[in-house]
């Protein structure tokens, strides 16, 4: 019997297409992104939002264009942003259109469900004439009548077949600057139409678990469902969809990708459950420090272990490192790079550490800009 390196995620091979400046499939870094809740006509609202995503981390934001009020403002909303902003369109070609000439990098639209052939023609002309890409998104919830009465429910077979439906009229127009996403609440469900999808295509594909729920249940159920698709090589873009602040999608969405070693951001704090044993409240220790390093976007690792049990052996793998000194105790042991270094007062503890991490990220960022000098001069 042979067993699959354990850390072994062989990407599976697609397409390039580019939403702006960022790229998507190909051998490009997966990209995480979210969308807005407020109003899209409020443009203030919405650009605020847009901004602490961009904060957060966001590769990509989208926004959604129901109405007119929402593509008129769209001018001004992608001309604040940083990122590429998507354009979330229903129905509407004309929505489609009027996006597409505010200066969407992305139009989300479901090619076959905007009208007659010329309707197509006109959002593809519009897509080619301002540089849009699009994305094609087939939900289980919002499925083709007709694929619903042959196949009788939701099921893989029926995204699959309406996705390719969908790409085929975008191919006939000859357009192939699109991404796909087969989205389903049930995780099995999502899952296995992914699976499928990415056997009977080669173009990039948009993971997401769509009404995954509140922030915990929602952190669960995308986990589970995009862990499996990512761990076996699917997955070129991800949203993590949550009944909660954007922002949140943002962060679980890094968490993911960083638990899969497939995407560094920020601190990777490792820490224990803590029990009888610790000589610190890790828990609260553990919650100040995410709140306080949230600022932090070089990726390093941090361990924050309440006893000697396990402490110096997690210390050794991190690049900064606190573990308590036992029961009743008021100084643990600092760790840098792996290695003890000194002992610290407990009550010391997240000021100090938070000092240390801010001095790594400048220390691993200049090194970062010598080595990109040194490159470029040669």
């Amino acid at each position: 019997m042979s067993i699959r390196p354990y850390r072994d995620i062989a990407r599976r091979k697609s397409r390039k297409i580019h939403v702006g400046a960022v790229e998507i499939g190909g051998d490009a870094p997966i990209s995480v992104q979210s969308m807005t809740n407020t109003v899209t006509g409020d443009v203030g609202a919405t650009i605020a939002q847009v901004r602490a995503l961009e904060e957060a981390g966001a590769d990509i934001v989208r926004v959604s264009c129901p109405d007119a009020e929402s593509t008129s403002a769209l001018k001004a909303i992608v001309r604040a942003a940083h990122v590429p902003i998507v354009a979330d369109i229903h129905f509407h070609y004309k929505r489609a259109l009027e996006a597409a000439a505010a200066g969407a990098a992305c139009l989300r639209i479901n090619p076959g469900n905007i009208g007659s052939a010329q309707r197509v023609r006109e959002v593809v002309a519009a897509a080619k004439d301002h540089g849009c890409s699009m994305r094609i998104g087939v939900n289980a919830g919002s499925l083709e009548r007709d694929l619903l009465e042959r196949y009788g429910e939701p099921c893989p077979e029926a995204m699959v077949e309406s996705a390719l439906n969908h790409a085929r009229i975008l191919e006939d127009n000859d357009f192939t600057e699109f991404k796909i996403s087969v989205k389903a609440s049930d995780v099995f469900l999502a899952v296995a139409a992914y699976q499928g999808l990415a056997e009977a295509c080669d173009y990039p594909l948009h993971l997401g678990i769509t009404e995954a729920g509140g922030l915990m249940s929602g952190t669960a159920k995308s986990s589970i469902g995009m862990g499996m698709l990512l761990w076996s090589g699917i997955g070129d873009t991800i949203r993590v969809s949550l009944s909660a602040d954007p922002v949140e999608e943002i962060r679980v969405g890094f968490d993911i990708l960083k638990s899969l070693g497939l995407r560094h951001r920020g601190v990777n704090i490792v820490s224990c459950p803590s029990c009888a044993r610790q000589g610190f409240n890790v828990i609260e220790t553990v919650r100040a420090l995410e709140e306080r390093l949230k600022h932090i976007a070089t990726p390093m690792t941090l361990s924050i272990i309440g006893c000697v049990v396990n402490g110096p052996g997690e210390a050794r793998e991190t690049d900064l490192g606190f573990t308590g000194g036992g029961a009743g105790g008021n100084a643990g042991m600092i760790y840098l790079n792996g290695k003890p270094a000194y002992k610290l007062d407990n009550a010391k503890l997240v000021d100090h550490v938070v000092e240390l991490c801010e001095k790594k990220a400048a220390e691993i960022d200049r090194e970062r800009s010598v080595a990109a000098t040194l490159e470029a001069a040669q």
